[in-house]
């Protein structure tokens, strides 16, 4: 006789059919991950053979299968009927008596006699493969306690089986519902009511790159992450500095977490609320940084195990204060991407922002709001209208997948909206907060992914471009062709464009967009006159140790993702380049700047990071850089001083750095210095004896070599990179550092512009030309060809 009951214990991914993805999984890594210190609460499982015994016994085997075929598979007008009849047939049916015992006697055995509370999982046997996840399909009870209870869960789970949305999800994934059994999984219970818990991926959600491990979590239960009640914190971490031991963070973002998803009392049965989180609670992270990192080598392991991206279900016990891994299935969006071409999508112009939140996709979207209370509105969307609503749970997805486009109020990127949205390839914003508030029904709205972690939804109809990018025809030039960039948020969807790194990661968006707050105003907090702006920057800084420790972690964490996203390839970071009528404008920064009447030719560059006005300031640049890579582990960081002027200034920033413990060869560290004056040309062998590499900065040379100001309208017809003064100081500079040994870029337009140009700077002999991401593929071309035609010279001669 086939057996009805199977601990963890004796179960593993063989035995998939047996007891489904879910409890074979579990089993699995009960099993094998134990000794390797993943914790993974105990448990058992009824068997497929159970299932098909329980119907046979009850009669309903056929039932059910006149009943499916009577399916509307056109309309699915009548699925919630069909599902509700399927439900009841299972619902008004008997175990046997020996099944219920054997139960039971699982239950006594699994917690000593002790019959305390369980988890009751459902797990079908087709579900979490890798091309269908099933996420969600199926029923879940928690905190159940007691014979009855348990007997209950166990044959809810069953009924669970032909949910609208299970029976949906087999039809659109060509399962015949007579092949799929549904086995229950009985746990020890994770208190995570009492603390936290949420959902891992192997992988960044959105992009699919590959050396990022997702983690996001909420306090309370978990079901509040899945059906995107609450805003979830997140964390990333960078899988090959986590294989070295480092403290591999590389970004941390505090989610609102509102409220928080509790037991209520309820004799046994499983029931939940959710009560209003407490406000010092909602500004701390539900995990501390030796947690992440914990769960984050757990999630690793598990991959490596299964040879795949997964996507990982955890839960920390509130009274044990114990971490648990409580479910892993194989990642289902990006699992069998060999990525050989995307699309990219960009507005031709943006409109009236409507509402924003997070961008899930890349995508762009236009069509007619529906908003929407429920599912049970489903007759008012039509296909290809853009659902606007509160929150999605599994009960939505036959309305999703008509849907152009999803807005949810709540929820963060791992919430269900999110995670379907993946799934069918449409856009989603969502934790917009007030969307169904200032989006009106039955309106043209376009919803925008396409402007990095941040979605817009945009009032009207606005038009965009599609472009398809085919990776497998483009060849890298010898020429190195790397990227100029500044926003985090876009980071690993541009690393996988085909590059040799990023010549220049500009500091300033960072610091405007993600810190926002002078770095003086933050180190003279005490000394700031202004009481609004004292109030502003204490609002923003909430949570953090110190004033100073906000700047430092903040910018760290900016410039980490983008180190991460093109590791190991060089990431040349230029310290703070702003004028002080730029550094004015920030929070706090009035205070701190003097007044200049030409601040282009000003109090700019290296200049400042050895004066008592920005010393202190600068040597919070000095801490992130340190931090990203020396905790961190992200070593292809080099650092590149802007607009130094002189020799002697030169050698004074290399001794402030080294006081702020940046040390030149220390841990490989370089320091290469931006030429763009005509000293840096003039001088550049004396300068190639301080720094360890150049990158030209063509629009300042060409500048200073014309004595143009860049920004005057007037004389826009005079300032040309074109020029042959301009070219020819460039020409100089190359030779110079080739001769002296070190490498040499150049970051700007032109050589993407003119073909002509990017042939001028393979000839000369420059080691790199950096592009923006728009320029970067016809740069690319532009140099490819400068090669061949300097190749068949060569050839020719």
């Amino acid at each position: 006789m086939k057996k009805l009951i199977v601990t963890f214990s004796e179960l593993g991914l063989k035995d998939l059919s047996i007891v489904g993805g879910k409890n074979a999984s579990l089993g699995e890594m009960y099993n094998q991950l134990s000794d390797q210190g993943i914790l993974i609460p105990n448990g058992f499982a009824t068997t497929s053979s159970a299932f098909w015994q329980f119907l046979h016994e009850n009669n309903i085997e056929d039932k059910l299968q006149v009943l499916l075929k009577g399916l509307n598979r056109e309309t699915f007008a009548n699925l919630h009927e069909i599902g509700e009849k399927a439900r009841k047939f299972i619902l008004d049916s008997k175990f046997s008596e020996a099944f219920s015992e054997e139960i039971f006697k699982a239950y006594q055995n699994l917690t000593n006699n002790e019959l305390s509370e369980v988890a009751v999982r459902s797990s079908a046997t087709a579900e979490d493969l890798p091309q269908a996840s099933f996420a969600g399909q199926h029923e879940t009870y928690l905190n159940i306690k007691g014979k009855d209870a348990l007997l209950v869960a166990v044959k809810n789970c069953c009924a669970s089986l032909y949910t609208d949305r299970a029976i949906k999800y087999r039809e659109d994934n060509g399962f015949l519902h007579s092949d799929v059994a549904l086995s229950v999984g009985v746990q020890k219970m994770v208190r995570s009511d009492k603390a936290c818990s949420g959902v891992g991926f192997t992988l960044e959600p959105e992009s699919g790159f590959q050396q990022i491990i997702h983690l996001s979590g909420v306090w309370g239960l978990g079901e509040n992450i899945v059906q995107g009640t609450v805003n979830p914190d997140e964390f990333y971490v960078f899988k090959p500095t986590l294989e070295l031991g480092k403290n591999a963070i590389i970004q941390k973002k505090l989610g609102d977490k509102m409220e928080t998803l509790i037991y209520a009392e309820s004799n046994g049965h499983s029931s939940t609320v959710n009560i209003p989180t407490e406000i010092e609670k909602q500004q701390e992270f539900v995990l501390t940084d030796l947690e992440v990192l914990k769960l984050a080598n757990w999630a690793l392991t598990i991959e490596k195990h299964y040879n795949k991206a997964m996507d990982i279900e955890w839960a920390k016990d509130g009274i044990t204060n114990e971490l648990f891994i409580t479910q892993a299935r194989p990642e289902t969006v990006h699992h069998s991407n060999v990525q050989t071409g995307y699309k990219i999508y960009n507005l031709t112009k943006r409109g009236e922002i409507l509402a924003t939140g997070n961008a899930i996709g890349t995508k762009i979207s236009v069509g007619t709001a529906r908003l929407l209370q429920s599912p049970r509105d489903s007759h008012k969307l039509k296909e290809g209208d853009i659902i606007v609503t509160n929150t999605t749970s599994p009960d939505w997805d036959p309305l999703l997948k008509k849907a152009g486009g999803i807005v949810t109020n709540t929820g963060g990127r791992t919430s269900h909206a999110a995670i379907v949205a993946r799934e069918l390839g449409v856009p989603a914003v969502v934790g917009s907060k007030n969307a169904t508030e200032v989006i009106q029904d039955g309106e043209i709205i376009t919803v925008s992914c396409a402007e990095g972690k941040t979605g817009f939804i945009y009032k009207g109809k606005l038009d965009f471009e599609e472009h398809l990018i085919d990776l497998k025809n483009i060849k890298l030039p010898e020429t190195e062709a790397k990227l100029i960039l500044s926003d985090p948020e876009k980071a690993f969807q541009l690393s996988l464009y085909p590059n040799s790194g990023v010549g220049l990661l500009r500091m300033e968006f960072i610091i405007t967009h993600k810190i926002q707050i002078h770095p003086m105003a933050l180190v003279k907090f005490n000394e700031i006159q202004d009481e609004l702006v004292k109030g502003e920057i204490a609002k923003l800084t909430a949570g953090y140790p110190s004033k100073t420790a906000y700047f430092i972690d903040r910018l760290s964490q900016g410039i980490a993702t983008i180190a991460a996203a093109f590791y190991p390839k060089e990431v040349i970071v230029r310290m703070s380049d702003f004028k002080t009528n730029e550094y004015a404008n920030l929070i706090g920064g009035k205070q701190f700047e003097p007044k200049e009447e030409n601040p282009m030719l000003g109090f700019r560059g290296a200049s400042r990071y050895y004066h008592e006005l920005y010393k202190d300031g600068f040597s919070l640049e000095c801490e992130a850089i340190k931090k990203v890579r020396d905790e961190m582990g992200l070593t292809n960081v080099i650092v590149m001083i802007p607009f130094c002027r002189t020799l002697e200034e030169g050698r004074k920033v290399i001794n402030v750095m080294a006081e702020n413990g940046l040390i030149q060869g220390e841990n490989n560290l370089e320091i290469y210095m931006m030429v763009e004056i005509p000293s840096n040309v003039i001088l550049a062998t004396e300068f190639a004896e301080i720094f360890d590499g150049f990158s030209i900065g063509s629009n300042d040379l060409t500048q200073l070599t014309l004595g143009v100001d860049r920004d005057s309208e007037i004389m826009s017809t005079i300032f040309n990179e074109n020029d042959l003064a301009t070219k020819k100081m460039i020409e100089i500079a190359i030779k110079k550092a080739n001769k002296s040994g070190i490498k040499i870029g150049l970051c700007g337009q032109a050589p993407s512009d003119f073909p002509e140009y990017a042939s001028f700077l393979v000839n000369t002999g420059i080691d790199s030309i950096s592009f923006n991401p728009d320029a970067l593929l016809k740069g690319i071309e532009n140099m490819n060809n400068a090669e061949v035609k300097r190749h068949s010279q060569l050839t020719s001669d």
